[in-house]
């Protein structure tokens, strides 16, 4: 008996150990990109018909990305097991029958479940959360094996912390650039590079087939053995099957347009001095509080002979109101608005590029002050590249931020319970 309840605890913990990990990993990559959940989250939303809640994607993106690390923490560190046990349960026992309709119908190419940072596919996804689901069904039945980080008194504490702070980084990363670019255009990347094919890198593997007919009876043939020399047969039709994908870089589509349809890619990525983006996937849409930083940017740049260009998805009168409205002179540009939320979550945002390679990005809430625009940009423009150390002091700031807060409560929590049990003892 004493066998059978160790292992029954040891498997408990293993589960309790792959949910808390894999929902705290699902709810933090999530949070460090809300703008990017939203997306996803309205792709869902129109594959099922559901376009009248459009307006809310934000507002959910931010509430499940919180909702999954509260519960990752929860299960981690053994908090109120049987509401965190039950939860989860109901989370996987949703997420798991629509995942299987998402691998059979395919209404969407990838679930969206870890953002940008880990892409599998539907039937991956499905998979995974039949795993997920097993964990759950047992951890919830066998909730009072699990350990316990906290005594009872501080629960609230641990869980009400890890759902504001999910909020508040997931707020951070809406109203600023995602403290973690998952996506292929991050900083220091060359847009050049990440189209081109490696030098023998794997290629497409094909199977070709061949229908023939004769005497009204038709028959399929592999590349070998297709009748191409017998008159007695007829050529039909031909197959082509991909068995086998090779090589795909991380960017497959770029390409930016003039007001002419003229394509004016190259010219773009093989500047040599460096020129500025403003990136506006939508101008119907876009912020226009920060007008005077973006026009100052403007300036500094026809002052020092950089270029600068509007790149949008937007249409003709959407240009013409957004120049009526903001006396934008610079030139607009024409380009997917796809690739243009992938290359930046900011509408507007801007882009620093030289010679293909991204040297630096700004949310609107982040354009640099006139005053500082010619520090800030030559320094970018020639090979400084800080922005690498503040990226891992923003990550460690915002760990310490979450974990400290946790520390503390547990030492107050630990030292508490030491003295009530000394307490009863000295009665």
């Amino acid at each position: 008996m004493e066998y059978k309840e160790t292992v029954k605890k040891v498997i408990a913990e293993v589960c309790r150990l792959l949910l808390g990990v894999v929902f705290i990993f699902s709810g933090t990559v999530k949070a460090v990109d809300p703008m990017g959940g939203a997306i996803k989250i309205g792709d869902y939303l129109t594959s099922f018909g559901l376009d009248k809640l459009q307006p809310f994607t934000v507002l959910i993106s931010f509430n499940l990305s919180a909702l999954e690390f509260m519960l990752g923490v929860c299960m981690l560190l053994g908090v109120y097991r049987r509401y965190t046990t039950f939860l989860t349960l109901l989370m996987m026992s949703f997420m798991t029958p629509l995942t299987l309709y998402l691998a059979i119908f395919n209404p969407v190419s990838d679930c969206g479940c870890f953002g940008d940072a880990l892409v599998i596919s539907n039937w991956q996804t499905f998979y995974k959360n039949v795993v997920l689901l097993a964990a759950a069904i047992y951890v919830f039945i066998h909730n009072q094996r699990l350990l316990q980080g906290y005594t009872y008194h501080v629960y609230w504490f641990v869980a009400l912390w890890s759902y504001v702070f999910a909020i508040g980084f997931a707020y951070r990363n809406y109203n600023h650039l995602p403290i973690l670019d998952f996506r292929p255009y991050k900083l220091g990347a060359n847009i050049p590079a990440l189209m081109s094919i490696p030098e023998g890198a794997p290629e497409d593997e094909y199977a070709y087939s061949f229908i023939y007919e004769r005497d009204g009876v038709q028959k399929e043939f592999s590349l070998e053995n297709a009748p191409a020399d017998d008159s007695t047969w007829t050529f039909v039709d031909s197959k082509t099957k991909l068995i086998k994908q090779g090589y795909v870089p991380p960017v497959t589509t770029f390409h930016i347009y003039n007001e002419n349809d003229a394509d004016v890619t190259d010219e773009l990525l093989n500047d040599p001095k460096g020129l500025f983006l403003l990136i506006a996937p939508r101008l119907e849409n876009a912020d226009d509080e920060r007008i005077d930083e973006i026009n100052n940017v403007y300036d500094y740049a026809l002052e020092n002979g950089l270029g600068f260009y509007c790149v949008t998805g937007s249409s003709a009168e959407a240009i013409a109101t957004w120049s009526d409205n903001t006396g934008a002179e610079y030139p607009f540009l024409m380009a997917d608005d796809v690739l243009l939320k992938t290359i930046i979550r900011s509408n507007p945002g801007l882009v620093l590029l030289k010679k293909g390679t991204i040297l630096m990005k700004w949310h609107y809430n982040d354009i640099p002050q006139e005053e500082d625009l010619k520090t800030i940009v030559n320094g970018y423009l020639e090979g400084n590249t800080d922005w690498k150390a503040k990226e891992d002091a923003r990550l460690i700031t915002n760990l310490l931020s979450f974990t400290v807060p946790l520390l503390l409560v547990w030492g107050y929590d630990a030292l508490r319970n030491r003295r009530r049990r000394k307490g009863k003892e000295s009665e």
